[in-house]
Order: structure tokens, then sequence, then C-alpha cells
């Protein structure tokens, strides 16, 4: 069985959201989305979600694509939920260049050494939740 995984904030699940588990399932078997908690959403974006996790974690336990939703790690940037999973491959959306370079940075703390494959945009310009939020 071969692994993916995906992180987002899922913040209102949307056609966005969608387009890109469907296209993240397409490099594996199993599909993992990691939820990032509100303290670490604040924390990235200066404000808390329009959603509370529990309600965002269970909009994704709902979508047919997924199979297992996780909980993002407690602190930034030490990618428990990675070691834990040991996902063969991470997809992350065209917007997440910074969590890429982290991720990239941290290979040698990984059990596994996931590929790292970034996913194509969906209607930017409407679906980012930086529209849909404001």
């Amino acid at each position: 069985m071969k692994k993916v995984m995906v992180f987002g904030v899922f913040d209102g699940v949307h056609e966005g959201h969608r387009a890109m588990l469907k296209e993240a399932r397409t490099y594996g078997d199993y599909l993992i989305a990691v939820v990032a908690q509100d303290h670490i959403v604040e924390h990235l974006k200066g404000h808390l979600p329009g959603i509370n996790f529990a309600e965002r974690f269970e909009h994704l336990e709902k979508e047919d694509s997924v199979d297992r939703v996780a909980i993002g790690d407690a602190e930034l940037a030490v990618w428990n939920v990675v070691n834990k999973y040991e996902p063969d491959v991470i997809a992350l959306g065209y917007d997440q260049s910074e969590i890429k370079e982290d991720l990239e940075n941290n290979q040698s703390n990984f059990k596994k050494k996931p590929e790292i494959v970034v996913l194509k945009s969906f209607e930017p310009n409407k679906y980012h939740n930086r529209i849909l939020n404001t």
C-alpha cells in the first residue's frame, strides 16, 4: 500500500480542496489528510480559522477521497505526524512552498524519506481560502 499525506487548515472544504485531495490520491492507494491545530493556524496566519478544529476534522472525514484524517503536530517543524504515519509521498498544495522547504530541510529526521510533490492549482482566484474567508 502506497500512502500519501497532505497538510492543510481545511477551513471549509471547498472545490479547490476536493481537487487537491483527488490529485493527491493519484499518487497512492491511501490518503492521509493532516489538519492543522487552531493554535498553529493562529500563529502562522495571525488569526484563528473560521471553523474550529473539531468541525474541520469532521468535514474531512466525510470526504470520499480521504482514508484517514490526522491531527497536525502541536509544534511547528517537528513533523511527528510524518514519522507516525510514514507516508511514501507528501503531496503539497501549489501555495505551500514554506512547508515544502521545511520538509526538505528535515528529511534527515524522518524514519522513512517520502517523495515530496507539488500539486496543481485549481482555480486559485476562486477557491483559495484567502479569498473565501474575507
